[in-house]
């Protein structure tokens, strides 16, 4: 069961990755001029932090579990901060962030009972 849960979030976080990178290479570090600096910047390291959480998480590591919880609340929180407090749109126009609402609540709520059963370092031989 932890390998399904881990493989499922990791694909859908390379599917993220994958946007972040798209953006990365087709428009720079900052993607979005309506936003900081620092947001864009956020955004850009996701593609990099995604990664490396997913193979952390194929490799059936609880360093992978913990980064993936840390960039879910913090992606929630800087698109919640975009949304509300930069453009001023309410949720019935970001259906976006609804599903990534949804993600992050199961990646939290997942993210300890998997965890709890992967290992912590990888095995030496």
């Amino acid at each position: 069961m932890v390998a399904l849960v881990a493989l499922y979030v990791a694909v859908l976080v390379f599917v993220g990755a994958g946007s972040h990178f798209a953006d990365l290479l087709g428009k720079g570090l900052r993607p979005y001029e309506w936003a900081p600096a620092w947001l864009n910047l956020y955004w850009s390291s996701l593609a990099f932090l995604d990664s490396l959480a997913a193979l952390l998480l194929l490799r059936g590591r609880r360093a992978g579990v913990d980064l993936m919880c840390a960039i879910m609340a913090t992606d929630l929180a800087a698109n919640w901060y975009a949304a509300y407090g930069i453009q001023h749109i309410g949720v019935s126009a970001q259906p976006g962030l609804l599903r990534l609402a949804a993600f992050t609540l199961f990646v939290l709520v997942t993210g300890p009972f998997a965890r709890a059963r992967l290992s912590a370092a990888p095995a030496s031989g």
